[in-house]
């Protein structure tokens, strides 16, 4: 898959599930590891890639390889055993198991139509305004996302001055690769990716997880590419402006996805972080 943008603007936030997919025999079995990496594309020489990021081989990917939920079948509840439990006050509706965090078929919540977000980190706190009518199925994860704290030690490992700042792989992969098949549908573009709106990263169609970005300038481009903004941040973008960028592009998303913050704060440790994101309004 690629994406061919002018070669004088960066990549789009893109991200994988699985890498290998079109590789057969002895190659394909060497990529077993569950990724999330940015499709780097450029348009034919090492000049046209990001001055952050070395060249890297165009790699096609699907999710085939991604690691299944584990099962949330509800216990089954016979009539005998409902009414058995009323008597005794106790509620006879059978209950998932689990938490949204560790369960992402839990997540489920519908969003108010609008609800705010503070998020606190290294840097500072900022406040996210999100907006259902923008992106309604985003608005929803992003909900469930909050609800179910899964923003807590949350690194910024992209940064592209000028363009985006990403995030939203989390720190422990165990729940990283729990939410790599929780994906949801697209939802039609409403508004522009500009200055402060905060977008779902993907890996093409219906393919939105857990990882989001927001613009740092007017990339307005990403629109036609799908890139749907669900909300805006409304409060403390000098925070979001002075998230540290010395490391570009450089930290690896399949290596985070394997090997989480362990990974992270050795590898590039001046590195921001989110260290909670809470449902404000």
């Amino acid at each position: 898959m690629n994406w061919h943008v002018p070669c004088t603007r960066p990549d789009p936030p893109r991200t994988f599930a699985s890498i290998g997919a079109t590789m057969g025999g002895p190659t394909r079995r060497l990529f077993p590891l569950l990724v999330s990496a940015m499709l780097v594309t450029g348009c034919g020489t090492e000049s046209d890639v990001p001055a952050e990021q070395p060249p890297r081989p165009e790699v096609s990917r699907t999710a085939d390889q991604a690691t299944a939920m584990p099962d949330s079948t509800p216990e089954q509840v016979t009539a005998s055993d409902a009414a058995s439990r009323q008597n005794n006050g106790v509620d006879p509706a059978p209950k998932p198991k689990g938490s949204a965090l560790t369960n992402p078929s839990l997540a489920t919540e519908t969003s108010p139509d609008t609800f705010t977000v503070r998020f606190e980190t290294t840097k500072g706190p900022f406040e996210i305004l999100v907006e259902r009518d923008w992106a309604p199925r985003g608005a929803d994860r992003f909900y469930n996302l909050v609800r179910s704290d899964f923003f807590s030690d949350i690194g910024f490992f992209r940064m592209v001055e000028g363009f985006v700042v990403q995030f939203g792989i989390h720190g422990d992969p165990q729940i990283s690769a729990l939410w790599q098949a929780a994906r949801i549908e697209d939802d039609p573009v409403q508004n522009s990716n500009t200055r402060g709106t905060l977008t779902f990263a993907t890996s093409g169609k219906h393919s939105r997880t857990t990882q989001l970005f927001i613009n740092y300038g007017d990339n307005s481009r990403l629109d036609g590419m799908g890139f749907s903004p669900i909300g805006k941040v409304i409060s403390g973008m000098s925070v979001v402006d002075d998230i540290y960028a010395g490391y570009g592009e450089k930290p690896d998303q399949g290596k985070i996805q394997h090997s989480g913050n362990a990974y992270l704060k050795e590898a590039f440790p001046n590195l921001d972080y989110i260290t909670s994101a809470t449902i404000v309004d």
